[in-house]
């Protein structure tokens, strides 16, 4: 089949295209406003994007029914967000945590976790995540939207400080396997990682 993406023209009961890009990490992104409430949404447009300073990205899209999400709100407010790995034990929390709720819901109270503190940002951390990125925020870069009242927004921030459960390193290396993170699919699927390949890279010819 093919689709022109300007009208839609799949037939198709939803729209493909988030199932066509898969499976996508799942950035557990926490922020704190200006007035001190904490914040917790979960947002799949979310990867690594540089290694030298450490850099992650979250995109923000559409609204809210209040207005602006309240993630994008405080970054660029506060300057400061957390990404805390999302896993299967805590798939319940972090689907709860996705809730339209406004912003002065503390969405951690209400999805039952723990906040703990940061070392380096004002930002929670989720109590039982094995892997939180403390970040700094620097660059939003405003995307076309579709939506008269909608912003589609990346968000990129520099990992200042890494966190990871002593327990989940094995010979030097994080152990994924026993992690079991989380990772979107299309729809309202989800995967998690539970099996791991390795394969080594090519080296280059010889001249």
């Amino acid at each position: 089949m093919f689709y022109r993406t300007d009208v839609n023209d799949h037939g198709l009961p939803h729209d493909p295209f988030k199932a066509c890009v898969v499976p996508r990490p799942i950035g557990w992104i926490s922020t704190m406003s200006p007035a001190g409430v904490h914040n917790l949404a979960p947002y799949s447009f979310f990867n690594g994007v540089a290694t030298a300073p450490p850099m992650v990205m979250f995109a923000s899209n559409g609204r809210q029914p209040h207005g602006a999400k309240d993630s994008l709100a405080n970054v660029e407010e506060t300057g400061e967000f957390v990404a805390n790995l999302a896993t299967w034990d805590l798939r319940e929390a972090m689907n709860r945590s996705s809730a339209p709720l406004g912003p002065d819901v503390d969405e951690f109270a209400f999805a039952g976790l723990e906040a703990l503190p940061a070392k380096l940002v004002r930002p929670a951390r989720v109590a039982g995540a094995p892997v939180h990125l403390e970040c700094v925020h620097h660059q939003t870069v405003d995307l076309p939207s579709n939506e008269p009242d909608g912003r589609n927004a990346i968000v990129i921030g520099q990992v200042v400080g890494v966190h990871i459960e002593d327990g989940l390193i094995s010979d030097g290396i994080l152990d994924l396997s026993r992690v079991q993170p989380l990772a979107r699919l299309g729809y309202f699927d989800y995967t998690v990682v539970n099996e791991m390949f390795s394969i080594s890279r090519p080296r280059s010819p010889k001249s």
